[in-house]
């Protein structure tokens, strides 16, 4: 009978210095973002890809023997080969979506014409934000899904337990307790205000983390096949919990199995010396108390000549009820504004959360599988209860506190189109503007507009002042929040050069506040 060992493959001394030097770099960049740290991150960058080509090559080649050895006998191979195939798909697919943020990172800060492998601005603090955070795009929700939706595909095909953990820590999200209790989320800890050569750099060691977790999937697959032969006869005990993580008050639930047995004959199974009764190898221990514990016994089978014992070992934690609750754009709650709130439980879907606004301060309304915030009075704080669907019953996973805080003023822009026919905002700050586009605009517009955070206000007027030729000033009321008469009369007869300012105006927000803002555009006309 042969038996199937299956070969651990330490990561190569090229990859542990790969790793030591992207930590190494982060710590640097914690201190000073300085010509030297960015050319660091150069140095690893070529490291990184280097390294993930040479995975590329080792995984292409496995593929192509899975392909021949399927050709020969595809009654045997050819379950093996499909979940090849599939682990190919969904390893592209991350691949190749870190690959699309890189080059929009990089457009983003060194325009339409940028080259991932040359950034001229590797300094750019915003780029990585616009591109990972703006939330009309999307983009840092969608990377933090799809690791995670990787990570546990990846993990259900990999059986040694180091690879296990090497691959779970590789495609880890979770946030640091010290950035969590500051309200951040994974996106935002990981690329806000990142100069552009971090942000690409974290992208690239992604890519090689999925060139690694594909290879070791590959090598783990491969070694059910020989090049005539399926090996099905490898007999190994294993421990699968439904979660490592218990709530306590709840169960610890696993399934015990033996690997490759005959249906015919089931494996008898003992814990802590005691045979248990269990026909499909389920097994369940209250969890009464938190902390870390261990399941451990051995499993034996009888084989044709001999009884065949195999000893396992799951270490699994209980944990106190805990939820995250974080505000999606912002570390405050607005009053008066319909803030996102993201609220998960760790190993509970998301609809079995359900969640609470104590102390009549406003409204809590799920939105699909988030919530809307909107607090009703400025300076009185909102607490949220969360509470998740255990096993039938409804289970407190804790109150978590926020401060309530009125909208900030709104920044006056005037919105015109351009030769494309996209919408451009004019700020002002000196840079000259067209004059037809200045009288093809219909008026001023309002917002908050800092890259999170995108609210509209209604403009209700304004005042622009305008200078004679002996310099005295003449200011023209406007029509609401659109440019009257007089104003669009005097913009005709303004020259290249000569410049009016937009004060004095008057906005209503989302929260229904109206308000006189204190700052000016200055508008100078080309």
């Amino acid at each position: 009978m042969k038996r199937n060992k299956t070969i651990v493959r330490p990561p190569s001394m090229r990859q542990k210095m790969i790793n030591v030097m992207y930590i190494v770099l982060l710590a640097m960049l914690a201190m000073n973002v300085s010509s030297d740290v960015l050319n660091g991150f150069a140095i690893v960058e070529e490291s990184l890809i280097k390294s993930t080509a040479n995975a590329t090559l080792q995984n292409e080649n496995i593929y192509r023997e899975f392909a021949a050895a399927d050709s020969v006998n595809h009654e045997k191979v050819g379950q093996w080969y499909s979940k090849a195939l599939y682990v190919k798909q969904i390893s592209d697919s991350l691949y190749n979506f870190a690959n699309e943020l890189k080059k929009l990172i990089v457009i983003e800060a060194d325009g339409k014409n940028a080259d991932v492998n040359n950034i001229q601005k590797r300094d750019d603090l915003e780029a990585a934000n616009q591109v990972m955070l703006h939330p009309t795009r999307g983009n840092g929700q969608k990377l933090y899904d799809a690791i995670n939706n990787y990570r546990d595909n990846i993990l259900e095909m990999v059986t040694d337990p180091i690879q296990k953990s090497i691959i779970s820590n590789n495609f880890s999200t979770e946030v640091p307790l010290k950035a969590g209790s500051l309200g951040k989320n994974w996106q935002e800890y990981n690329y806000e205000n990142m100069p552009v050569a971090a942000a690409v750099t974290m992208l690239t060691k992604l890519q090689n983390d999925v060139r690694y977790a594909e290879s070791e999937v590959l090598h783990t697959l491969m070694n059910n096949i020989d090049i005539g032969d399926l090996r099905v006869n490898a007999i190994n005990a294993y421990v699968i919990p439904t979660s490592q993580n218990v709530v306590q008050g709840n169960n610890f639930t696993a399934r015990i199995i033996m690997a490759a047995v005959d249906s015919t004959a089931r494996p008898a199974i003992y814990i802590d010396g005691e045979k248990i009764d269990s026909d499909d190898g389920w097994y369940q221990i209250p969890a009464t108390r938190t902390g870390d514990y261990t399941l451990s016994g051995y499993m034996e089978l009888q084989s044709a000549n001999s009884v065949i014992r195999r000893d396992f070992s799951q270490n699994y934690s209980v944990v106190s009820p805990l939820a995250t609750v974080s505000a999606t754009m912002m570390n405050v709650l607005y009053a008066g504004y319909d803030n996102p709130i993201s609220i998960s439980v760790p190993g509970v879907p998301s609809n079995m959360i359900s969640a609470t606004l104590k102390g009549g301060n406003g409204t809590l309304t799920r939105n699909g599988t988030g919530f809307i915030a909107k607090p009703a009075n400025v300076g009185q704080d909102v607490v949220i209860a969360v509470s998740a669907n255990q096993e039938g019953r409804l289970q407190s996973m804790g109150e978590y506190t926020f401060r309530v805080r009125q909208l900030p003023d709104p920044t006056p822009f005037i919105e015109y189109k351009d030769e494309n026919n996209n919408t451009q905002r004019y700020r002002g700050g000196g840079v000259p503007l067209v004059k037809r586009n200045l009288m093809a605009s219909d008026g001023i517009v309002a917002a908050i507009d800092d890259g999170l955070l995108n609210i509209e206000f209604r403009v209700l007027g304004f005042e622009a002042t305008f200078f004679d030729n002996n310099g005295n000033a003449v200011p023209e009321l406007s029509d609401g929040p659109n440019f009257s008469e007089r104003q669009k009369r005097t913009f005709q007869n303004l020259g290249r050069g000569r410049r009016f300012y937009i004060q004095r105006v008057r906005a209503v927000g989302p929260d229904g506040i109206e308000r006189q803002l204190n700052t000016s555009l200055e508008v100078i006309l080309n």
